[in-house]
């Protein structure tokens, strides 16, 4: 179960370094093979490979009139391996369809983790915080 939030920078070369406290569960659950694919809300989704799988079996299911959902998840996701340092390069594609160039936050969301840019993900936030608690939350107690 991966949680936390991690504020990160690509390197020059549009790599990930991934937190040191996320390598050994990758490595033993994954064997370091991930796969990262664009999320609708604007982040990347990058997945453990046997979670991507689930997800991909999943979405292949989808009738005829989510075509474009399938596109969008299944079209765009891209297979990497952490390599002997930790780091995973991010596609230039999919920084861009995301707008992520340096500054990053990498969120555990349970079963994968999302990518956001930094500034994007902060605004997002706010804006949530903003807008009050959703429905969901009415008969839960903290």
């Amino acid at each position: 179960m991966f949680q936390g939030a991690s504020s990160l920078n690509l390197d020059a070369k549009g790599r990930l370094s991934m937190p040191t406290r996320h390598r050994d569960v990758l490595a033993a659950t994954a064997a370091n093979q991930l796969t990262i694919t664009r999320h609708p809300h604007g982040c990347l989704m990058v997945f453990p490979r046997p979670e991507w799988e689930k997800f991909r079996d999943r979405i292949a299911q989808l009738p005829m009139d989510a075509q474009w959902w399938k596109r969008i998840f299944l079209g765009n996701a891209q297979d990497v391996e952490l390599d002997s340092t930790g780091r995973v390069l991010v596609a230039p594609e999919l920084r861009a369809a995301t707008g992520i160039e340096k500054e990053t936050m990498l969120l555990g969301m349970g079963t994968h983790f999302e990518l956001w840019d930094k500034a994007t993900y902060e605004a997002k936030e706010a804006e949530a915080m903003r807008g009050g608690m959703p429905e969901a939350f009415k008969d839960f107690s903290f």
